[in-house]
């Protein structure tokens, strides 16, 4: 979908994506008959500056890339396309552009980009209920949609300003790659930061371009939950959800939650909460879970 969805805006694909999971969007790119796209493979997860710089360094310095994710849903259409045409042309003048979605509800789950028409005044983290409520109610806060335009020039050397190391060991590890191939000891040298972190919140270069198309990052299982139910996926009378698994499954006693099953771990959750799923991610991290593998 995010490849059908700019294909029209681009000459050319890169993927950078974990060695884990590049066997999907390969699948994926040739049920759509794409053969020609450059592929990044990371030998381990380094977080989103440093993929992002990958792909720079796959480009030229003047080339312009849009970065989307991959996992977000999208609702084409001219709200879309006016968006992306805008941030490239501000890309095209040295800017660092953001897309700043229109929020409809004060959702707790996503980061908040404060702004007087494009120009950013700040950054704010995922907030509690109270100051989402706050956010929206000032009626000049955007959901940070995490997607991104911007010459590679331009961003390398904002990396390069506000995160050397980063900067020199992702050059490193790119310069030691065979064919988009990154290996793993220089990838691990590599410190874990997202772009908003390293460039976003440091850079006088950025603009936002506020958008009103309808979007989500599926980051939540909440999020899921509302698109699969959009889609006509069945949920009992007391709006239960199974996900994974035909078999008979009866909720008792319970209301808005969701059964996630896959072969080797089950996951139960009331889909409000859905953010704190991340506690159980941590918990297997601390634990050396085989299941993070």
């Amino acid at each position: 979908m995010a490849v059908e969805r700019n294909a029209g805006f681009v000459d050319q694909i890169i993927v950078v994506g974990n060695q884990g999971n590049r066997q999907l969007s390969e699948e994926c790119l040739q049920k759509l008959g794409v053969s020609e796209y450059i592929d990044i493979v990371e030998a381990t997860p380094r977080n989103t500056a440093p993929a992002i710089a990958f792909a720079a360094f796959a480009a030229k310095p003047e080339d312009i890339l849009l970065v989307t994710p991959a996992d977000h849903i999208i609702q084409e259409g001219p709200e879309y396309s006016t968006a992306v045409q805008k941030a490239i042309d501000l890309a095209g003048q040295d800017s660092i552009v953001t897309f700043g979605i229109q929020p409809s509800r004060p959702e707790t789950g996503y980061g908040y980009i404060e702004h007087t028409g494009e120009d950013v005044l700040s950054f704010r983290e995922k907030p509690a209920a109270s100051t989402a409520e706050d956010f929206l109610s000032k009626g000049n806060f955007l959901w940070n949609s995490g997607m991104f335009c911007f010459k590679a020039g331009i961003f390398l050397n904002e990396l390069k300003q506000f995160q050397p190391e980063v900067y020199e060991n992702s050059l490193t590890a790119w310069g030691n790659s065979n064919d988009g191939r990154l290996e793993l000891e220089t990838s691990l040298k590599i410190p874990s930061i997202s772009v908003d972190y390293a460039v976003m919140e440091n850079s006088d270069k950025i603009k936002v371009v506020p958008s009103s198309f309808e979007w989500s990052d599926m980051g939540s299982f909440e999020a899921i939950y509302d698109y699969l139910r959009q889609q006509g996926h069945p949920v009992d009378l007391e709006g239960n959800m199974v996900i994974g698994t035909g078999k008979f499954t009866a909720f008792v006693g319970m209301r808005n939650s969701i059964l996630v099953c896959t072969q080797d771990a089950n996951l139960v959750l009331q889909k409000e909460v859905s953010q704190d799923v991340k506690k159980i991610y941590q918990q297997l991290e601390e634990e050396n879970s085989l299941l993070l593998n």
